[in-house]
Parts: C-alpha cells; sequence; structure tokens
C-alpha cells in the first residue's frame, strides 16, 4: 500500500492498495477494502469517507474543503505503508506523465509535483502587495509590503530580507502565500526604503553635498544612530506589537535568518515559529561594547555618524566598488545557482537603492555596527530552551553559506526539519519560490494543527519537486532530514551519488 499524496490543507489522502496482499484494520483508522484499488479519503470531524477510482490515472485534483482535519500518517502503524509523498496541493503523476520517479545518478528518485506559482494572466488568484510606510521614530520610517490582510482568522507570517535587499525581494511569496496567510515583509533600517529621510549629520555651507552622512556633527535626532543588529531587533519587536499586534512566524534569509534567530531568542513571546533560508551564522565585525568593554574601546568607531573623517576615504572606496552596477551583476550571478532565475527586478531595486543620498553612509554604519549582545550559538540554545519551533531551508548550492551551517542548527535542535534544496543557491526563496512555499505551507499547517498534520515529503529520503514555469517543467532535488537526522546519514546522501556516478 503506498500514500500517494496527503493534502493537508484539503483534509484528504490518496492511498493505493494495489499489491496489498493483507491488511489488518486491527490499529488503523482504514477500513478493510479490496485489494488492486486506488481509494480515496476525506477526514471529517473523526469519521472518514472513501472512494474507489476505477482509473489510477489521476490528474489534477479540484480543490475540495472540509471542516476536519487531516490524521496523521504516525496513527497508521499496522498498515505497512510506503509513503511517497505527503503533499499540500500536490498533483499524482500517471505513467504517461513520468511516472513516479526519475534517475538521478544512476539512482531511482520519487517524484512529485507540486503547484507553481500564482499567474494572474492565467486567471489564478494572486494575492495583491500593498506597499506602505510605518513612523517609528523621528526622522526614521520604516518601509514595508503586507498581503492577504482580509484572511482574518489565518496565522500571520513576517518575512525578514538579508543584507543589501529589502521586502521586494519576498514579493513571489507575498502573491502566493497572501492568498492564505497574513503576510509582511519589511526593509531593515538603513536598508531598502527605510533609509533616513533626512541627513544624520550637519554639514557646513562650504562642505555641502548631494551625499549624507558625512557631515562634521550628527544631528540630535541621530545622536546614538547604529545599523546594528540591536536596533534591528527593537525594529523588529515594535513593528509586531504595533502593526501587526500578534505573534508571528518569522521567515528570514542570510541576514534576515540571522535575525530572525535573534529576535526569537530575545522576544519568544512574539514568534510561532523561525524557519531559516540559507541563515548567516554570525554577524559584525566588531565586538560588542557590553560583552567586551575593553576590547571594544580599541575599535574608535562603531557604526554612528558622522563617518570619521580618517575613514571616508576607505568609504568611499569600498561603495563604489560594491555600489558598482557590474560589481551588482557579479553578486547575483555567485548567489543564484541557476542562471536561468530573472533578477532583472531584483537588480533595478538594488540598483535604485545604491542612488539614495544616505547609502553610503548607512553601508558604512552596517559594516562597522558592532556585535549583538548574543552569539548565534547562544541565540540557538535560547531557542531551544524556549522550545521555539524552527525549520531550515537550506540551498545545496550556495558558495557564500553552505549547508554545513545549516547541519549545525540541526544539529543542536535535532527536532527542526531540514530541507536541503538544489540546484538552489543564497537565496532559495527566490530561485525556487514554488518548493520553498511549498514547504513553508506544511510547516506551518503542521504546527497549526498542533501536529496533526504531517510535514511534507519523507523523513531521511530525496525527493524530486516538479513545478511549471513559464510553461516549462521543472525540477529540483529536495532532501529531508526530520527527526531520524543523524551526521552519518546526512554524510552519507552527499557521497552516495558520487560513487554511483563513478560506478
Amino acid at each position: 500500500m503506498e500514500i500517494i499524496s496527503c493534502h493537508a490543507l484539503r483534509n484528504c489522502y490518496i492511498v493505493d492498495f494495489r499489491g496489498v496482499k493483507c491488511l489488518s484494520s486491527q490499529g488503523s483508522k482504514f477500513p478493510i477494502l479490496r485489494r488492486n484499488r486506488l481509494f480515496y479519503f476525506l477526514f471529517e470531524s473523526g469519521s472518514s469517507r472513501y472512494f474507489r477510482f476505477d482509473s489510477v490515472r489521476l490528474k489534477r485534483f479540484h480543490q475540495i474543503r472540509t471542516s476536519g482535519r487531516a490524521c496523521s500518517h504516525d496513527n497508521y502503524e499496522h498498515v505497512g505503508s510506503s509513503v511517497i509523498s505527503e503533499t499540500l496541493n500536490s498533483y499524482v503523476l500517471d505513467g504517461e506523465e513520468g511516472g513516479g520517479s526519475v534517475t538521478d545518478s544512476g539512482q531511482s528518485v520519487p517524484r512529485v509535483s507540486i503547484p507553481s506559482l500564482p499567474d494572474e494572466e492565467n486567471g489564478d488568484n494572486v494575492a495583491s502587495i500593498s506597499s506602505r510606510f510605518w513612523e517609528w521614530k523621528p526622522k526614521l520610517t520604516v518601509h514595508y509590503e503586507t498581503s492577504g490582510s482580509e484572511n482574518t482568522d489565518s496565522p500571520a507570517v513576517l518575512f525578514l530580507p538579508g543584507f543589501g535587499v529589502g521586502s521586494f525581494h519576498y514579493e513571489k511569496q507575498l502573491k502566493d502565500l497572501g492568498r492564505d496567510y497574513r503576510a509582511w515583509a519589511l526593509d531593515f533600517l538603513g536598508q531598502g526604503l527605510s533609509l533616513p529621510v533626512e541627513d544624520p549629520t550637519v554639514q557646513s555651507q562650504d562642505g555641502e553635498t548631494n551625499v549624507w552622512g558625512f557631515g562634521d556633527e550628527s544631528n540630535t535626532w541621530a545622536k546614538e544612530l547604529v545599523f546594528s543588529v540591536d536596533l534591528w531587533r527593537d525594529q523588529v519587536r515594535c513593528f509586531i506589537e504595533e502593526v501587526i499586534k500578534e505573534p508571528v512566524y518569522l521567515v528570514g534569509n542570510s541576514l534576515g535568518g540571522f535575525m530572525a534567530l535573534y529576535f526569537a531568542a530575545c522576544h519568544p513571546e512574539l514568534v510561532k515559529g523561525v524557519t531559516l533560508l540559507n541563515a548567516t551564522p554570525f554577524w559584525g565585525f566588531l565586538p560588542n561594547p557590553e560583552r567586551s568593554p575593553r576590547l571594544s574601546r580599541l575599535f574608535p568607531w562603531a557604526g554612528t555618524f558622522p563617518i570619521p573623517s580618517r575613514l571616508r576615504k576607505l568609504i568611499e572606496i569600498l561603495w563604489q566598488k560594491i555600489s558598482d552596477p557590474r560589481s551588482v551583476t557579479e553578486i547575483l550571478k555567485q548567489v543564484y545557482a541557476d542562471h536561468t532565475t530573472k533578477v532583472d527586478e531584483v537588480y533595478s531595486r538594488i540598483i535604485e537603492t545604491t542612488q539614495h543620498p544616505a547609502a553610503a553612509a548607512s553601508f558604512a554604519s552596517i559594516i562597522f555596527a558592532p556585535q549583538g549582545q548574543l552569539s548565534f550559538e547562544e541565540t540557538l540554545n535560547r531557542c531551544r530552551k524556549n522550545n521555539t519551533p524552527i525549520c531550515l531551508m537550506y540551498g545545496k548550492d550556495d558558495p557564500w553559506v553552505r549547508p554545513i551551517w545549516g547541519l549545525q542548527v540541526k544539529r543542536r535542535v535535532p527536532d527542526a526539519p531540514y530541507y536541503e534544496i538544489s540546484p538552489a543557491g543564497h537565496c532559495p526563496h527566490d530561485e525556487v519560490p514554488e518548493v520553498v512555499n511549498f514547504l513553508l505551507r506544511g510547516w506551518v499547517e503542521k504546527l497549526e494543527s498542533d501536529g496533526s498534520m504531517i510535514l511534507p515529503l519523507v523523513d531521511g529520503e530525496s525527493r524530486v519537486l516538479e513545478y511549471t514555469r513559464d510553461g516549462c517543467r521543472r525540477s529540483v532535488r529536495v532532501q529531508f532530514h526530520g527527526s531520524n537526522f543523524s551526521v552519518w546519514s546526512w554524510l552519507y546522501s552527499q557521497v552516495k551519488p558520487i560513487f554511483i556516478q563513478n560506478m
């Protein structure tokens, strides 16, 4: 028997009893059924209904809504099933469409079809995105984007961006996940459209330029301003308390992942769960003055305004290099494993940000800001102590944050599901949003159902997820490590394809 597909949001199972010689109903909620049949189960309020399909060539299922919860596969101890996939809104492929597996490096890998991104031109329902501003403090206005405000009874999800980008980097999530949840994505202060609205420094008449932050002294409102992780932590806290007004699921990529974990460790009461997308395991090069007061005194500047005159030439050289359009193009080539991914919008938004008069000084403040009050390891320990749910989704082909860093988190938080995606680089949410959205939906629904729904995919095994984009069929391989994870199994999954290929 095979559970071919579990539609957690639709509360149904597709179960294949073909080839099963003996099926006991003892200890199982399945009724005794005839062999060699494919059955469709609907679970409603503790009871089940089932239907037989005479043909196993199933196409896409129509949306089916029920009021009950889907039962967990863990309840079916005596069924002896082999789970091919447990998916949200998934498809079942028949033999003519490619069967249920593909050959990869000489080994058969089951294949699962997942939903594509909604396409408004094809008549799909796409969540509308609103761009808004929120004044947090005088002269400090935070830009954010939001979708799904009509989903009043749905969970709240907050996306945190990486370094150098902003809320625009999550528009593929807002348009899709905003159909089911209430979603927000914000720009950290000093990035995106959350740059200062005025020059944080006072310039003499003779030295006035169109570049902010290089004046003679700081303005009153910017006396203590530093674009640091502790400032961003406070920004996120106030944003959740004043704008969202309820605990959220945090999702962060790169720097945003570091901040998601950092925030959860400091304010667990405001966090329902954390998803890390290739999270950087550290941030800040200078010591924190509270943790290392003596050492921090060796560094006379810690990201405040104005930029010291002795460092201005260095900052100008660095900024000219990093903001050069050719450098931006090269960086995008590095972080995206699939170079067919359309990054024109990301590129143009980054270039637009670099034209802001406060961009260079803000960049300098971020780079020279001190480290946070907690290290990455300490945040993990706190989150584990607080039982904060964590989910890991890492692009395997990231040249900057290699999957080994995700593995380190997995070792410290064994209960965290760990999805390794390939091909995908540093920004899997933008490169393979279909996959990330699919996995994120499954994880959130599991937590919202108090564990009665099962996670997407099968613990310890690889799956090839297929979807359609721009009229072309695409595939991505995902390795899922759940509660049965071990370092040796992970190493085995890495080297096995190499040995098979060389045989």
